[in-house]
């Protein structure tokens, strides 16, 4: 019962992984698809650079929420039913999954975004604690560089460290969901180093443009110029009509 419990976790997990957010708001609400433009990284930093900060808080939260709820079912089983003795171990395949998902969606042809924020919502869920220290990092990164590769790559080389060292030490958070602090062991600082390791594997375009010096500081689209798009789209003539 056990196996297929820590199996179905998983599959679970990256199933709810393969929602990706931008891609779906994008061709929802914004009638694209986010990764035809900027980057072409179905992420929440592009969803801001090409639709504006709204597109990209909306990714970003729904990225985040979708994590979350990855990890939350193995618990909640857990707790449902007693005798699921490997539900630690279904907790971090169920972050596992939902970050593969993320990256590889299985709904928008295994091409996704570089899981940043599902990493971070990841972290949380691990320990609050290497959660701040992570996006503490991220923001001193992003605030000396103005790069959000650069902060990225910076958060998941943080978060690897911090992983290893409370392992180590033994350092224990209070978890909500149990209502008792709970030992961080060396499941959790293996899924920290999986993160963390996957993050900057997927940032090695990103790596390449940093060292030719060629990526491009962090802008987004104001309001005011997504709407200007959109009026020279509609007054835009039809090419195939013409033909």
């Amino acid at each position: 019962m056990d196996i297929f419990l820590v199996v179905l976790s998983t599959v679970i997990g990256y199933l709810i992984g393969s929602i990706s957010m931008s891609v779906l708001l994008s061709k929802l609400i914004y009638k694209g698809d986010v990764r035809n433009y900027g980057s072409h990284n179905a992420g929440a930093t592009n969803m801001a650079r090409v639709y504006g900060l709204t597109g990209g808080i909306l990714t970003l939260a729904g990225d985040f929420l979708k994590a979350v709820v990855s990890m939350l079912i193995p618990l909640l089983i857990h707790l449902l039913y007693s005798g699921f003795e490997h539900y630690e171990l279904a907790y971090v395949l169920a972050g596992m999954g939902c970050f593969v998902g993320h990256a590889y969606p299985l709904y928008f042809g295994f091409k996704g975004g570089k899981c940043v924020t599902v990493g971070a919502a990841i972290a949380l869920m691990i320990d609050w604690k290497i959660f701040l220290i992570a996006v503490a990092v991220f923001f001193i990164a992003f605030f000396i560089s103005k790069i959000v590769s650069v902060s990225s790559i910076s958060a998941a080389i943080a978060l690897i460290v911090a992983g290893i060292l409370f392992a180590a030490l033994g350092v224990s958070s209070y978890m909500i969901v149990f209502g008792r602090y709970v030992p961080f062991t060396w499941y959790k600082a293996g899924l920290c180093a999986f993160v963390g390791l996957a993050v900057i594997f997927l940032h090695r375009a990103n790596i390449g443009r940093l060292v030719r010096g060629e990526e491009k500081k962090f802008t987004y689209k104001k309001k005011s110029e997504i709407k200007e798009e959109r009026k020279n789209k509609e007054t835009e003539p039809d090419e195939t009509e013409e033909k």
